[in-house]
């Protein structure tokens, strides 16, 4: 019941579909806080208490340190329940094989959280990649230069630690690895320089990265990533340069087309993209989470499949660990 938790317990509640009937978290001074903030909603002090009480709930929501999401979601999975795991789903390819295999074993789904795939521009990037309106890939150049410092990386917190965390690619910018997977599929040939700027006091890994690559359907590409960013965020955006002409995807969160020039098309009005999450000293990505609680109440009852499954999100673990098996 952090930050993301709550965002998600309200967002259930809220629902006309939905009905939120378990709130847990290993600290339980948060008990009457919660109470107050959902009242009569009962609260469990840990995951292995809830699943011991008989759970009577559908779905599992796993919003917890990285390292946590693979073993509860397996846990939730032998219970029963159907799972929605934050990003990412793991810090390891095996562990989210592991995911993948336990639902088909059980019957159940397991959902990942890749918000960007709702963002209205991302969602048009989609749409052209299927219909082959930009013809052949010839370049694909992602950036995300963020801010996160001392505000965001806390002392005796779990983020930053490389047994917790896992790195900058997982926490902060493995959402947009899946757009870059979701829209062009798998890379090959990759290289990688990582640097350590100005977080060596505060996590144990690499704040910037720059990443080359090859789109195994031709083509090439890079990530270009860093958390150095002083003060607040400064963009994410994607750029494209293909057979049949140029897009650039930009804002802060990739939350408008800045540039459209393809041959024999006009880009279309767009709805508007949901504000960033807003975490007071510091700024996330869109705010699509209503989006993902819709997709996985209709999914379940069977008005559309899910959006981002479990075989998904394990991709993306595997591009990230591929990626800093370099490091």
């Amino acid at each position: 019941m952090g930050h993301i938790g709550r965002r998600h317990a309200a967002l259930v509640a809220r629902h006309p579909g939905a009905q939120l009937v378990a709130l847990i978290d290993k600290r339980p001074e948060l008990a009457t806080e919660l109470a107050a903030e959902f009242p009569g909603v009962p609260f469990f002090a840990s995951l292995a208490e809830y699943l011991d009480a008989d759970p009577q709930a559908d779905v599992l929501t796993i919003a917890t340190p990285n390292d946590q999401h693979a073993p509860q979601a397996i846990a939730g999975l032998r219970h029963g329940l159907h799972v929605v795991v934050e990003k990412p789903i793991a810090l390891r390819t095996v562990d989210a094989q592991a995911i993948v295999d336990t639902a088909q074993q059980m019957g159940k789904l397991a959902f990942g959280v890749m918000q960007n795939r709702y963002s209205p521009p991302a969602s048009w990037l989609k749409q052209l990649c299927e219909a082959g309106t930009l013809g052949q890939v010839y370049l694909v150049q992602l950036n995300c230069f963020w801010n996160r410092d001392a505000r965001y990386y806390r002392p005796g917190g779990w983020r930053g630690t490389q047994a917790q965390d896992g790195g900058t690619l997982f926490t902060q910018f493995s959402h947009f690895v899946d757009l870059l997977y979701w829209a062009f599929g798998d890379i090959t040939n990759i290289s990688a320089r990582f640097r350590d700027f100005n977080h060596e006091a505060l996590t144990e890994f690499e704040d910037s990265g720059l990443i080359t690559f090859d789109l195994v359907r031709g083509g090439s590409g890079t990530l270009q990533y860093s958390t150095a960013v002083w003060d607040r965020n400064l963009e994410s955006s994607l750029t494209v340069v293909a057979e049949h002409g140029s897009l650039r995807l930009g804002g802060q969160y990739l939350d408008k087309v800045e540039y459209c020039h393809l041959r024999n098309y006009q880009l279309p009005t767009l709805p508007p993209t949901n504000p960033a999450n807003d975490y007071g000293p510091y700024q996330g990505s869109a705010a699509n989470h209503v989006q993902v609680i819709e997709n996985v109440v209709d999914t379940l009852q069977n008005r559309t499949c899910a959006t981002t499954n479990a075989e998904e999100g394990l991709k993306v673990v595997e591009i990230i660990e591929r990626i800093y098996s370099l490091r």
